[in-house]
């Protein structure tokens, strides 16, 4: 910071002095302080705060005072004293990240709460000599490296995507280094190393190149062989046990890094060092006051777990003295550097202690009640002779409050940065940042004024979301759960069971092929390029899908049946999309220049299924037919972005849009962000819910009716009769399934008028079946945001000492915990049961039947974590986020529908900490049939974007939903849903075009080709089973000759250069999609004759067929009328390619008409 720029009249911090005081430094002038004393000091600063959560504030307050100074945080692990879980490898990245950059720092702060300092850390010889740096021209040995790779800790995967994973495919190796923030792709040419590149881990597609890149440990001890050597003498020598019966031992010797095993540490080093060792000499110490009370507490939770969990002898614990600093010696280490300790109120003089002229925050509280609500700071402003600067959460907030300032004519400037406000000469300026404390300080003065401290404790919503991802092709989600032994249906011979990928050579060449197994041990191959012809079988339990006989009519009975069904169930879809498409909504413009200025501003970048659906909706509602879409995303994945988009063009057209959610408190905070995201433009948003007064809601209602208001947001008090708009467009649900029928019944009045967009992140297996039919339209957003773990979900009988050690250790790293008890009537009792089992517990609670100011403030506080555990009913299901809540605990989960649990999962994990759920059954219970398969799919499906695989899960468990009338769940389970779908999506086809619907004739598996060339993707060059698999679904599915191109480049990029083999491959599948347009259903080729058959429609030229055989007579011949030979010699697999798509371009060209003799032209 510039001499100029200070604000404290910081005392000159005197070496020899061990501890000095700093006194009256109340809300953010305390991380002031500490800014601009660091900035003065050369070296390290060091902040020692009480708990991870004011560590957490900190840290953002210090990058808000001192953005030019280095900010490097040492994070808690996050888990209990002797936990059996590990840290996430997120976190260990940075703290070996950090632990490496410290011993170099010149300048800079290091923020880190008590209980992380008290913990043992390797030596520093460990981190020194473990790191390896490797760039461009370096020799590399890979099977060296590997050896290397796994003695430091990393994990060797088959695809690349977090912190310390590696993967190995031929002479390319994909490496997520610790404490880098993109995994590396190391090309090598023979043994060098020919580039390094960055990629992204969810495309695996390279991003840019790098010269030069530094190797950190994956794990904060080493695991090579005399270091596992090491651990296992000193672990005989330790404990007193049968080692033999000691998991953590075994697993250890076997190679494998057992959880939790971060609490031997010991047992790896000969002996540990701790933070202070890694300080440089001119470190320099301020703390919060009381962190001796920390030490203290944590000191004895260490204690009582020790006792509680030393008497397993399976798992014998080290002493705590081995793994924590005790607080004498810690605080004598605390000594060897210069203190201060900054207090919050003023201190008695005496020497040493410096007392700052900070103030108390006035009051500034904007009170509705009285005339003029601002008469507060209006006042505060025309008496205060400094400097004044707001800070709000975002963009829109800004607006909304440089609107509340006019009234009083005050125009703050916009900044953008600390020391810019500080070096303007504006009196009043505002500024976005993520700060809850005000301040009053300095000389001369400057107040720094919250929204907290205008609009008391309001709910701001925290975005904590980095850069969108893209999956490229959604990968062909049907077959990614396939697993052996799992049931599929081939269209031709019905279901068997999948049992892997074979290698067969026929006809002298090599081809890759599926086997399925059918009844009666008969075994069925089918080539991978017919992979289009296969479907995973949904339509029940895995377990109760029938197995066929090959070659019985019992699947063409059960064929023929389920197409009767589909033929009546089309004429009905055909019907009501007719009734739709009669109908003439409005057609809105197509987007301009506005529009494009409007999604300019969007924060974040779009995922791909993001992008897809934006456009998707855009394309709706330009068409003159209303619009019925359904968006399907995760929660958290992005679906409100895709409605503000309608909305914008919806307002832009001269429309009104309504919003409706189901929960007062949802419609507050969608109020909050469509304000945010209008911030810039001339649009009014109004919201219609209990908060307001009946007077306000009346203005608001006369306000819409006079077509002043533009977007309406409210509950179902939007559909009743007294709400008129004036001109209403679109309609928006969100969280359709938990509307009630009536409801459904008013919203499908409005459907064939105006445009409707339903937002869900769990359809409800109707809506979806009718979406998948075509009745709606579907997008799906299966991308998570970047930087989203998925949540650990456990099932698990309920136990006390279970729930003590998930809530214990969610608030030991500063988190909040959800408890779920669905029971009104008994809530206060469970509130207090758990007071008395987690006494540190500050414990809420919530549920529906509280008054509804109450039931805000209750949740308010809790997003201020005012209290950490909130006991609550479903309530929260659709509720506000907390970004800090990370472990949901679910009694009685067994009651709870599949769409259900999973939204109540997706209240958690909506930051980058590793979220965690727990769903208890009650003890000694048996559960029904149905709850236990709920359960399992739910503890299955972990991953992001799970929503939606769910929802089709929860379509198996209850049988199809009734798409149009009953009896098809019999069809579906006879034939298995993706077939049944498919049948139905033909009937509708085909009666659209006037064509009776063919179902009988197989669906065509395109051309046949047989060029007698292997064409497969060899497993030296790919070995996984699952990617291939994938990748052939994908080359079968491509559309074109563009997609295939992509293709082949993404394979290149990841796999490095294609095998002739897969050339070939690539080059057959392109072939078949120039010949089914031509109407050619078989191409067979070989050394030196070839044949292609026509199918009964061709559209090939018969003149050009003529021509060919005219010009060349010995070349080529036609049999019969379908059958066209050639000769040629085609030896060579090039020529043998070349031959063919020559022969295939001639027919593609239609031949002139020849010109008769003696008529005129």
């Amino acid at each position: 910071m510039p001499a100029n720029t200070r604000l404290l009249s910081v005392p000159p911090v005197v070496r020899d002095q061990a501890r000095s005081a700093w006194g009256n430094l109340a809300g953010a002038a305390r991380a002031l302080a500490i800014a601009e004393a660091a900035a003065e000091h050369v070296g390290l600063s060091l902040v020692i705060t009480r708990d991870t959560a004011s560590a957490d504030q900190l840290e953002q307050e210090l990058r808000f005072f001192a953005p030019e100074l280095p900010v490097l945080s040492f994070p808690d692990w996050e888990t209990l004293p002797y936990d059996r879980f590990s840290p996430h490898q997120d976190i260990i990245s940075q703290r070996l990240k950090t632990l490496h950059l410290l011993p170099q720092v010149t300048q800079g702060i290091l923020v880190v709460p008590m209980t992380t300092l008290l913990h043992r850390l390797a030596p520093r010889n460990f981190l020194g000599g473990s790191v390896l740096m490797l760039e461009v021209g370096q020799k590399l040995d890979i099977e060296r490296m590997r050896l290397n790779l796994d003695a430091a800790g990393y994990r060797c995967v088959d695809t690349v995507y977090e912190h310390g994973d590696y993967a190995v495919r031929g002479a390319l190796l994909d490496l997520f280094p610790m404490g880098s923030p993109d995994p590396i792709r190391i090309d090598l040419f023979d043994d060098e190393i020919e580039t390094l590149r960055t990629f992204d881990p969810d495309t695996q597609r390279s991003v840019d190149k790098v010269e030069s890149i530094q190797l950190l440990p994956a794990k904060e001890f080493p695991l090579d062989k005399s270091a596992l050597t090491g651990f296992r003498a000193r672990f005989r020598e330790h404990f007193d046990v049968d080692y033999r019966r000691c998991p953590v031992y075994q697993d250890l010797s076997e190679g494998m890094v057992p959880p939790g095993i971060e609490y031997y540490l010991p047992l790896f080093f000969d002996e540990l060092s701790s933070l202070f060792d890694y300080l440089p000499d001119n470190t320099l110490l301020f703390s919060l006051p009381d962190i001796e009370g920390s030490a203290e507490h944590f000191w004895q939770d260490v204690r009582h777990r020790y006792e509680d969990q030393r008497v397993d002898k399976t798992r014998p614990l080290l002493a705590p003295a081995s793994l924590f600093l005790s607080v004498e010696d810690c605080f004598a280490q605390i000594k060897r550097f210069p203190r201060i300790i900054c207090h919050q109120e003023a201190l008695p003089a005496k020497a040493g202690t410096t007392n700052f002229n900070g103030q108390p925050n006035p009051e500034l509280a904007i009170d509705n009640r009285l005339d003029q609500p601002l008469t507060a700071l209006q006042s505060f402003i025309q008496g205060f002779e400094g400097k004044v600067l707001f800070v709000v959460e975002s963009a829109g907030r800004r607006e909304a409050l440089l609107e509340l300032l006019a009234r009083i004519d005050l125009k703050p400037a916009s900044v953008d940065s600390w020391p810019e406000f500080v070096a303007a000469k504006a009196p009043l300026a505002v500024i976005i940042a993520g700060i809850d404390q005000s301040m009053l300080c300095g000389f001369p003065a400057v107040a720094l004024i919250t929204e907290n401290l205008l609009f008391g404790q309001r709910v701001m919503q925290r975005r904590r979301r980095g850069k969108a991802t893209d999956l490229g092709d959604a990968v062909i989600r049907n077959l990614t759960e396939l697993r052996e032994g799992a049931p599929v249906v081939h269209i031709d011979h019905g279901v068997g069971r999948f049992l892997g990928l074979v290698n067969l050579t026929v006809e002298d060449q090599q081809a890759e092929f599926l086997t399925l197994a059918y009844a009666d041990d008969a075994k069925l191959y089918v080539p991978v390029a017919n992979l289009h012809l296969i479907a995973r079988y949904t339509g029940g339990e895995d377990d109760n899908a029938p197995l066929h006989r090959l070659g019985s009519e019992h699947w063409q009975k059960a064929k023929r049946k389920a197409a009767e069904k589909v033929r009546d169930v089309a004429a009905e879809l055909l019907d009501v999309y007719a009734r739709r498409g009669a109908r003439k909504g409005f057609s809105f413009s197509a987007p301009e220049r506005d529009y494009q200025l409007f999604s300019e501003a969007f924060p974040f970048e779009e995922t791909a299924d993001q992008e897809a659906a934006i456009q998707a909706v855009v394309e709706d509602m330009v068409k003159p037919q209303p619009m019925d879409r359904l968006v399907c995303g995760d929660v958290g994945f992005g679906k409100t972005e895709v409605a503000m988009r309608a909305a914008f063009l919806a307002v832009h057209g001269g429309k009104q849009v309504a919003v409706l959610v189901p929960t007062t408190l949802l419609a507050q905070q969608h109020y909050n962000s469509f304000r945010d995201r209008f911030a810039e433009w001339p649009v009014k948003v109004e919201v219609m819910s209990r908060f307001k007064s009946t007077k306000e809601i009346k203005a608001a209602a006369e306000d819409l009716a006079a077509g002043k208001v533009d977007i309406m947001i409210g509950t179902h008090k939007l559909l009743q009769g007294d709400i008129q708009f004036k001109d209403l467009g679109l309609m928006i649900i969100d969280e359709e399934h938990r509307f009630g029928v009536r409801q459904k019944e008013q919203l499908k009045a409005l459907r064939s008028e105006v445009d409707v967009l339903t937002l869900t992140a769990t359809p409800i297996p109707r809506t979806l079946n009718m979406a998948m039919s075509g009745m709606r339209e579907l997008s799906i957003i299966a991308t998570p945001p970047a930087r989203r773990l998925s949540v650990r979900t456990f099932v698990m009988q309920q136990q006390a000492p279970v729930i003590k050690e998930a809530i214990l250790r969610e608030l030991l790293r500063g988190g909040q915990v959800y408890y779920l008890h669905n029971e009104v009537s008994t809530i206060e009792k469970c509130a207090a049961d758990l007071a008395e089992l987690v006494p540190e517990a500050r414990i809420g609670i919530s549920h529906g039947q509280m008054p509804e100011r109450a039931l805000e403030q209750v949740m308010g506080d809790f997003y201020h974590r005012r209290f950490n555990v909130l006991v609550t009913t479903t309530i929260i299901e659709t509720g506000i986020d907390v970004p800090n809540a990370n472990t949901i605990i679910l009694e009685r989960a067994d009651k709870f529908g599949l769409a259900q649990l999973h939204q109540l999962r997706g209240r958690v994990g909506r930051s980058h900490h590793q979220a965690y759920a727990y769903l208890l059954t009650p003890h000694g219970k048996k559960l029904t049939g149905d709850a236990e398969k709920r359960l399992e799919a739910i503890a299955a499906a972990q991953d992001l974007g799970a929503g939606f695989t769910l929802a089709t899960h929860d379509l198996e468990i209850r049988g199809a939903g009734e798409l149009l009338g009953e009896g098809q769940s019999g069809q579906i389970q006879a034939i298995g849903f993706t077939l049944y779908m498919d049948m139905l999506e033909r009937a509708i086809k085909a009666i659209k075009q006037g064509k009776q619907p063919e179902l009988d004739t197989p669906l065509g598996g395109g051309p046949d080709i047989n060029l007698r060339l292997p064409a497969l993707i060899p497993d030296d060059y790919l070995p996984d089973v699952h990617s291939r698999l994938i990748l052939y679904k994908r080359i079968a599915n491509a559309a074109d000759d563009e997609a295939l191109k992509d293709l082949q480049v993404e394979m290149i990029d990841r796999f490095g250069l294609l095998p002739d083999a897969a050339k070939t491959l690539f080059r057959v599948t392109a072939l078949k999609l120039r010949c089914e347009p031509l109407g050619i259903s078989k191409v067979d080729v070989g050394p030196e004759h070839g044949r292609l058959e026509f199918a009964a429609h061709t559209s090939v030229d018969p003149m050009t067929l003529v021509r060919l055989i005219q010009d060349q007579p010995n070349r080529y011949k036609l049999e019969g009328a379908t059958l066209f030979r050639f000769n040629a010699p085609m030896g060579a697999a090039e020529l043998r390619l070349n031959t063919i798509e020559a022969l295939i371009d001639r027919l593609e060209t239609p031949q002139p008409a020849p010109q008769g003799k003696g008529k005129r032209p």
